[in-house]
């Protein structure tokens, strides 16, 4: 119905709030695009850094679609450079023959004062870079990098026994809670 200008009860009212559409939790930076669930399984995790990624138009529109895997990926140092490995991002649904390639090493951006101090820990023996999300922060996107020593195979079932414990011990503490 048009508004009336002759009729002020009817100018005057307050227009039906509309909602606005929220925008997407991944591109909003509030839900992480991609995680690395094994890295905590196969590596003791210890210092974390965060670097942006130099990427390709088609590659981030693809994260935010949720198309993006780091089981496998891992960072790399080279020439005082970081890069990474294996990330694999698959190809953006509407790209066309320009889209990206799935598996292409890709930049990691840090300061060179980081780079300096991941090479030194990277040296040691054992220790390598292993990415473990992929996230927005003010629109661009970012990977948290984890210095990680490999797990044996009793340190993961060692693992698996406490995970187990302190499921049980919250359980039972819920069920003495409930009585």
């Amino acid at each position: 119905m048009p508004r009336s200008l002759s009729n002020p009860t009817v100018a005057h009212q307050p227009k039906p709030a509309v909602k606005a559409k929220d925008r997407d939790p991944v591109a909003a930076g509030m839900r992480d695009a991609a995680f690395n669930r094994s890295a905590s399984f196969n590596y003791f995790l210890s210092d974390k850094f965060e670097a942006g990624v130099a990427l390709r138009g088609t590659e981030v529109k693809s994260i935010r679609e949720g198309k993006a895997n780091l089981k496998d990926a891992y960072g790399l140092l080279k020439d005082g450079e970081c890069f990474l490995l294996n990330a694999h991002i698959g190809p953006f649904s509407h790209g066309n023959a320009m889209n990206h390639d799935s598996l292409r090493t890709r930049k990691l951006l840090l300061h060179k004062a980081e780079v300096r101090k991941l090479e030194a820990l990277t040296r040691q023996k054992g220790f390598t870079l292993i990415p473990t999300r992929l996230y927005f922060r003010k629109g661009r996107v970012k990977c948290e990098l984890a210095l990680a020593k490999g797990k044996q195979d009793w340190d993961k079932r060692e693992t698996e026994r406490r995970r187990e414990a302190d499921k049980e011990a919250k359980a039972a503490v819920a069920r003495s809670q409930r009585r």
